[in-house]
């Protein structure tokens, strides 16, 4: 019956009669304001006709329940008084928006009061823990220093460890700390007094302390780094690091952008995986030189600075030698080569530069470049030799298990090389492309056709392909015209090379490698092609 009196009482407003059936035909005193459902704008609004809301309860809170309200569907509608029934809703709604906020207002108070109380206690509490001093107590066994790594051999026994804070929890009477010294993780519980300290209470991450106390196995269902826990006796503050804004997780976290890791590398190698990037790379490294030792391969150092180039100009690190042009080394390989007279043969670790302003993952300003050159060999035991180094470095790193356990940590699908490696013919390679329709793009129309030989293969085509075939290949005997002018031809084929790039699967090339040119004139011949001067080229 209710809702049959609303409708007429809607529509005798609307003809503008007065309204005997329930209601006053009073106006409200309150300013105009304008609502319309369709393109009307709480945000942006502000109640006018040009610029109205979007819902009668905000056209309330804004101008007031008593404001007049015209209200429309659509822009194309007329502007109506609205009707006593979306009224009366509305009345309502505002009603309990009111209450509401009334309750959040009371609530943000209430909240105001306990944090304000709560900050004056923890105000107190850190004034009152400046008076606790802790002294080591002399009369405990004398503490072992230790670094983490053989605090497994310390259980039951008191030791004296240093490192920085890691990780940090703190609770109303203890605080535990999992410390980091680069040679593993240790937790330590701190509790009673030790925990009360006003270092203990503004301890942050990453600041450096001492901590004295007795290994023990962790409690039955807990867990910690090894299995084994400090409980501490003594600590001391050897530094703190900062808070607030320039406190360590408010620098970099997982969610920080790429540049800004960049630009904070330091701190971003204080993180668990930048550090074990770190070791596996030192293991592969160690593992690289175990094996080439092995083999019999001496380990030379030659220099950064150098007067040639080998790759090409366009690609030189130029500077002043007192007076004199110098460049940063794009490779290492002509001062192996004159090694190998004298010390048979030979490799280097030593960093190479290119100035390729190229912002890809093939490209490097700088980077550790591996690099041998043997005597008296032919193309087929160069692939072999890669392969060996290869095979038997990685048996080398994967036999420790410390760092095998990074490795599969850093890369869950990491498999294994297997010998031997798919040796495979450019030209072949070629056809394999073609037969698997991966194209490549056209430089003229820009248009994706088939590859062609003399074709310098795209990485995109070259890992495409080697993720499907799914093994290490051997991809050789490239073209001439695609490799540098001192590779060797291949005999009876001279229009190609015997030149090699090991690729990977889901990495792509790891090695490149070929046959040097060992005739004189034909040496020159290629210096005068490439527009190379041979004159600093004498030794």
């Amino acid at each position: 019956m209710s809702q049959v009196v609303d409708k007429l009482v809607d529509k005798v407003t609307n003809l503008g009669l007065s309204n005997t059936l329930g209601g006053s035909s009073e106006k409200p005193a309150g300013p105009t304001v304008y609502v319309d459902e369709g393109t009307g704008s709480d945000e942006t609004g502000d109640g006018t006709s040009e610029k109205p809301y979007a819902t009668v309860l905000h056209a309330m809170v804004a101008k007031g329940q008593d404001a007049s309200i015209l209200t429309r569907k659509q822009a194309t509608d007329d502007w109506a008084a609205i009707t006593p029934t979306a009224l009366k809703k509305a009345k309502k709604s505002y009603e309990l928006h009111e209450k509401k906020m009334k309750k959040a207002a009371e609530n943000k108070d209430k909240l105001e009061k306990e944090a304000a109380e709560l900050k004056e206690r923890e105000a107190k509490k850190l004034e009152e823990s400046k008076k606790i001093q802790l002294v080591e107590d002399t009369s405990l066994p004398t503490a072992t220093k230790v670094k983490i790594r053989g605090c497994a051999n310390y259980h039951e026994k008191r030791v004296r460890v240093f490192g920085w804070v890691h990780r940090l929890r703190q609770q109303k009477e203890n605080t535990f700390i999992v410390l980091r010294d680069g040679s593993g993780f240790l937790q330590c519980f701190i509790g009673g007094k030790l925990a009360q300290t006003y270092d203990a209470l503004t301890l942050t991450l990453e600041s450096t302390v001492e901590i004295v106390g007795t290994m023990k196995p962790v409690p039955e269902g807990k867990s910690a780094p090894d299995g084994h826990e400090l409980v501490a006796d003594y600590w001391k503050l050897i530094h703190a690091a900062p808070s607030g804004d320039d406190a360590f997780s408010n620098k970099i976290n997982e969610h920080s952008d790429p540049s800004l890791l960049a630009d904070y590398r330091h701190l971003v190698l204080r993180g668990e995986k930048a550090a074990s990037v770190l070791r596996v790379r030192a293991a592969m490294l160690g593992a690289f030189r175990t094996t080439f030792e092995k083999l019999g391969v001496l380990e030379v150092t030659p220099p950064c600075m150098v007067q040639t180039q080998v790759e090409g100009g366009a690609t030189l690190f130029k500077l002043d030698y007192y007076g004199q042009p110098a460049f940063l080394t794009q490779s290492s390989q002509l001062y192996l080569e004159t090694c190998l007279p004298s010390l048979g043969d030979v490799y280097c670790v030593q960093e190479s530069f290119r100035a390729e302003n190229s912002h890809t993952r093939r490209h490097l300003s700088e980077y550790t470049h591996l690099e041998a050159e043997l005597a008296f060999i032919t193309f087929d035991d160069l692939m072999t030799h890669i392969e060996n180094v290869i095979c038997d470095s990685v048996e080398i790193i994967l036999s420790d298990p410390v760092i095998s356990k990074l490795v599969y940590q850093l890369n869950p699908k990491f498999q294994q090389p297997k010998r031997p490696f798919m040796r495979l013919d450019y030209r072949d390679a070629i056809k394999w492309l073609n037969e698997h329709g991966i194209k490549r793009e056209d430089e003229t129309t820009h248009e994706m056709v088939d590859h062609v030989v003399g074709d310098d293969i795209a990485e995109a085509a070259e890992r495409k392909m080697t993720d499907e075939i799914g093994v290490p290949i051997f991809l050789h005997k490239f073209p001439r015209e695609l490799k540098a002018f001192y590779m060797k031809r291949v005999p009876g084929d001279e229009e190609y090379t015997e030149s090699v790039d090991l690729l990977m699967p889901n990495v792509g090339e790891i090695v490149g490698g070929s046959m040097r040119i060992s005739d004189i004139q034909e040496l020159l011949e290629g210096y005068k092609r490439e527009g190379i001067d041979p004159a600093p080229y004498y030794w």
